[in-house]
């Protein structure tokens, strides 16, 4: 029991730290501020259908309003100075696919047809978004590496992980384009349709605000993108019920108890992405307190974990996509790119002395994101253990120096859990509920931060038997 707890802590700590990543989230408030600016429409019966999946024709009118030419597509196609050359496109989207084809911003699957019906890819409306921030297919990206592209300037898909392509990530795709940085700098997309008039000051205000005050956040953590350094501390109030069969012999048990985690967190992002964790994770029931390390190290797509006088290795990307989940690391960490956007209620500042703190609100968006990274990490599991998670998060409060370098962050969240194991005629259920307060210190952020892995010979392979994982479930439950 012990040892699962601290297995669990510990993960639970390094996703508190992750404030970006791709689930199945549901961003109604994100789309709702899209209506408000004219850039998403719904219906009264079906509202935005986000959980349904775009189709090209949708994805078309929401590129040509990202330009701004929403009204002059109408106005050129109503007065015959625009024909659609396609003929599968009903009148509604006619001027759209009009104005695009004209541009030489789409084609169709051939000279005449559009496929306007057929669904849109993730990839094909990361592609949209890119031209419509002043990328240039075959100059800036191509079609391959168009994702990649997008990821590097910070605008991430969120359905990477989940493989499906809805209107939801359309939605949080569109929200975190607009804002970027237009091509060249000099304004970010919102910013330069407010100014040429096209989305009225007015109804982008919130959104402007928000962008405002999450670019000045970034800037100040910018150096995290290539390294951070941080101690971690987090405590929790948690209560642990624990039933099962053992040997024929029935159990049941229920506790509460306080937790501690402390300790460090290293991260490299700049070259081939490297980190450490090291955690010391405290149990105090009332009565007896137990206290138990755990580290872990990640490098070459290998993670090595050393907890209770034992040490093994397993390949990373095992449950994974760890090129998304490395990229989702990096907008943790302080890259200025939009990513956080789309799960932001609202930010406000306020001084603190000397320093600036930045309080940002979450929508529930976050809580289901940070479900599916728990459920990325726990999917490395032993076979035979069944872990659902659910979490809430309400606010990260970000504490900015007088020199406008990232100093520290908090997060608090509430969580439950729940395990199921069996072995033969022994099984066990774990229900895990609890309040956690966790903060980061940043102690060294940049090319600065260093990570010294250990002699790699000494950590068990446990992956490639028959049994997969199940020569680690000791670690896991005993």
């Amino acid at each position: 029991m012990k040892r699962f707890l601290t297995i669990l802590l510990t993960t639970l700590a390094l996703a508190g730290l992750l404030c970006v990543t791709a689930s199945a989230a549901s961003f109604d408030g994100p789309a709702a501020e899209l209506a408000a600016i004219g850039m998403l429409k719904g219906s009264a019966s079906e509202g935005f259908a986000l959980d349904t999946a775009p189709t090209r024709t949708q994805a078309a009118i929401m590129l040509v309003r990202l330009f701004g030419a929403e009204e002059e597509a109408k106005a050129a196609y109503a007065a015959g100075e625009l024909t659609c050359p396609f003929t599968d496109v009903d009148e509604t989207a006619a001027p759209f696919a009009a104005w695009l084809a004209d541009k030489g911003l789409i084609s169709g699957t051939s000279a005449s047809v559009f496929g306007g019906g057929d669904l849109c890819t993730g990839k094909a409306y990361t592609i949209f978004l890119l031209r419509a921030l002043g990328y240039r297919d075959n100059v800036d990206f191509t079609s391959a590496n168009a994702q990649e592209f997008a990821m590097s300037l910070g605008l991430l898909d969120t359905s990477l992980l989940t493989g499906e392509f809805l209107r939801d990530d359309l939605v949080a795709l569109t929200y975190q384009a607009l804002g970027m940085d237009l091509k060249g700098g000099g304004a970010y997309l919102l910013d330069s349709l407010v100014e040429s008039g096209v989305v009225s000051a007015a109804a982008a205000r919130p959104i402007l605000d928000k962008i405002e005050a999450y670019r000045a956040l970034s800037a100040a953590g910018a150096d995290a993108a290539r390294g951070l350094d941080a101690a971690v501390d987090a405590k929790m109030s948690m209560a642990v019920g624990l039933k099962g069969r053992e040997s024929g012999e029935t159990f049941e048990m229920a506790q509460k108890m306080d937790a501690s985690v402390q300790g460090d967190i290293q991260m490299v992002l700049d070259k081939a992405p490297q980190m450490a964790l090291d955690m010391t994770v405290t149990l105090n029931d009332g009565g007896e307190v137990q206290t138990e390390r755990a580290e872990y190290w990640m490098k070459d797509g290998v993670t090595y974990v050393r907890s209770g006088g034992e040490a093994y290795q397993i390949p990373s990307g095992m449950g994974m996509d760890m090129e998304a989940f490395m990229a989702l690391m990096e907008q943790s960490s302080g890259q200025t790119g939009p990513a956080m956007l789309p799960f932001i209620d609202s930010i406000t500042t306020k001084a603190s002395g000397e320093n600036t703190v930045y309080i940002l609100r979450l929508n529930d968006a976050f809580g289901q994101m940070m479900n599916g990274i728990l459920g990325q990490v726990l999917d490395t599991m032993p076979a035979g253990l069944d872990m659902r998670m659910g979490l809430e998060a309400g606010a990260i409060t970000y504490t900015v120096d007088p020199s406008g370098q990232l100093k520290n962050a908090a997060v608090n969240i509430a969580m439950k859990a729940s395990m199921d194991a069996a072995e033969g005629a022994d099984r066990v259920s774990l229900t895990f509920s609890a309040d956690m307060v966790m903060t980061m210190d940043v102690k060294t952020m940049g090319p600065a931060v260093n990570i010294r892995f250990p002699d790699p010979s000494g950590f068990e392979k446990i992956i490639g038997g028959a049994d997969g994982l199940t020569g680690i479930s000791g670690t896991w439950i005993s």
